[in-house]
């Protein structure tokens, strides 16, 4: 029996206690899961490529079938070269589904045998997001329920590195 890989992309930027979930989530559908932190720059994260997949690193390393990698390229394209099954997107709210549609059209029509999974997050993360969780953080809001505690740190050390620049 062939072993089925799926690969969840996202710019992470940092990851969330709501990708945990995703991700925790594909871990029992697929063999194997590979995280593939986007270098998006059109995003403009907060964290670079490399801090970003080594936060990735940290929250996932009690998950026995996940790897964690990076990419700058279509996502078909990365999809294509690691043999992956299926990509997994995660849908939040109604808004989500728009955009991720449209996305998931756009890589079957680049790469015919692609399936994209949608996972919905448990309700206690479903309005969780990166930008959210920043802004909370950059005004100095209670951030501890949405981040692993060492990607809390990392972030709130990033956002005190940050306010000195300005």
């Amino acid at each position: 029996m062939k072993s089925r890989t799926a690969i969840y992309p996202g710019t992470f930027d940092p990851i969330t206690n709501g990708h945990l979930d995703i991700i925790k989530r594909a871990a029992r559908l697929f063999d194997s899961v590979i995280i593939a932190v986007s270098n998006n720059i059109q995003k403009k994260p907060l964290f670079d490529i490399d801090e970003r997949t080594e936060l990735v690193r940290i929250a996932v390393q009690d998950i026995d079938n996940v790897a964690i990698d990076s990419f700058d390229d279509l996502l078909v394209n990365y999809v294509s070269a690691k043999k992956a099954d299926a990509v997994i997107r995660g849908l939040r709210v109604i808004s989500d589904f728009e955009y991720e549609f449209q996305m998931a059209l756009m890589n079957r029509k680049l790469l015919p045998d692609i399936e994209t999974v949608y996972l919905m997050p448990s309700e206690e993360h479903i309005y969780i997001s990166s930008s959210i969780v920043k802004e909370v953080g950059r005004y100095g809001g209670n951030i501890s329920c949405f981040l692993p505690p060492e990607i809390e740190t990392a972030l709130r050390n990033k956002l005190r590195m940050v306010k000195k620049i300005w």
